[in-house]
């Protein structure tokens, strides 16, 4: 016994010698106290406090039981918010075709002699309170593909004909030896179906003003720069642009080019302010402009309310319900389990054993 505590003394003595290294664990670290460096110490040698819960039975079902009644009335209130929200969407793109030409509606679109107007008669199932917001969706339609994203110039949009580096627009950066403001794929393909509605004899007026975000208007599309030979290529893509309007102005185009992340999306278009009652029957004049066909794609317009959780959209209700279900009949089935096979507190042959060899 004497040899082995001269020995661990005489190796202890020759650790704390060696310069840089802090004690190790169970010495004083007077070192490591003295020069800021306890908690680092710690931290290494896996010493700083930490929350270690014991997992009782009781806890684990009181805690899936407390999810269950946190989660269950959250989507019971936000399922009611969505179902509050009054929505009206009328899919236009092949009933605004004529009936001899819907065999071949990429001769329609591209035939500009043909007549694009088109009506079309909505019915309000239940009464809309303004504002009523009013959308187009696009189904099928890759905003997200990487080329297509890509295709801008953000210094271009916000200083103009100042940035003539558009390489990242070919080959929508130049027309005719000169440059294109706003050049690349997102603007040329700007969205350019139009909407006007009337109920009765009376024009339901659309704002159109403050459709896009602040933001962007302010800080990303500049108040001194205007559309320059833009759309006056062979190929036109979606509708053209004011040239004696400057770009944050032209709210159409700065809703266009925030891209979507999905393939089927809305993008707003213009708020009603003012009430429609139920049964109230919508006359929309619309123009078909926008070549959706080309691709397969879907043209669909939406009119909506909102509610203080925003749209319709009953995906979170449906998520809190199932989850809170899920939690209350976990809890049920451990209660159950526990009831009939309970768990003892210690194990009789571990706290035995612990005995002898503490006593050893």
């Amino acid at each position: 016994m004497d040899l082995d505590s001269g020995t661990s003394s005489t190796v202890g003595a020759r650790v704390q010698a060696i310069p840089g290294r802090p004690a190790q664990h169970g010495e004083t670290c007077k070192q490591c106290h003295s020069s800021g460096f306890a908690a680092l110490y710690q931290f290494k040698q896996q010493n700083l406090p930490a929350c270690k819960p014991v997992l009782t039975p009781a806890t684990v079902i009181a805690t899936f039981l407390l999810m269950g009644f946190i989660f269950i009335p959250l989507g019971l209130i936000t399922l009611r918010a969505s179902n509050s929200v009054v929505e009206i969407v009328d899919r236009y793109d092949i009933e605004c075709i004529p009936e001899e030409l819907r065999s071949n509606k990429l001769l329609y679109i591209t035939d500009d002699s043909i007549s694009k107007n088109c009506s079309r008669f909505l019915k309000v199932p239940k009464s809309m309170r303004a504002p009523i917001y009013i959308y187009y969706q696009l189904d099928n339609y890759y905003q997200n593909h990487r080329r297509y994203v890509k295709s801008r110039n953000d210094k271009q949009l916000l200083h103009g004909l100042g940035d003539n580096s558009t390489s990242s627009c070919i080959p929508l950066e130049s027309s005719g030896d000169l440059p294109i403001v706003p050049c690349g794929l997102i603007a040329w393909s700007v969205f350019n179906d139009t909407f006007k509605f009337s109920s009765g004899s009376s024009e339901l007026k659309v704002n159109r003003k403050n459709i896009a975000w602040k933001s962007d208007r302010n800080h990303k599309f500049g108040k001194d720069v205007y559309p320059f030979n833009f759309q006056n290529g062979p190929l036109i893509g979606g509708g053209k642009l004011d040239p004696n309007t400057p770009l944050s102005d032209q709210e159409d185009l700065i809703v266009w080019m925030r891209t979507a992340a999905l393939p089927s999306f809305r993008k707003l278009y213009g708020r009603i302010e003012e009430d429609l009652d139920a049964d109230d029957v919508i006359v929309v004049q619309l123009m078909n402009n926008y070549n959706a066909y080309s691709f397969g794609g879907k043209k669909k317009l939406v009119l909506s309310t909102s509610s203080w959780l925003g749209g319709k959209n009953d995906f979170f209700g449906v998520a809190s319900l199932f989850i809170g279900t899920f939690c209350m009949l976990i809890s049920i089935v451990f209660l159950l389990l526990h009831v009939k096979n309970p768990r003892p507190y210690g194990d009789a042959m571990y706290t035995s054993w612990n005995k002898k060899s503490s006593s050893s």
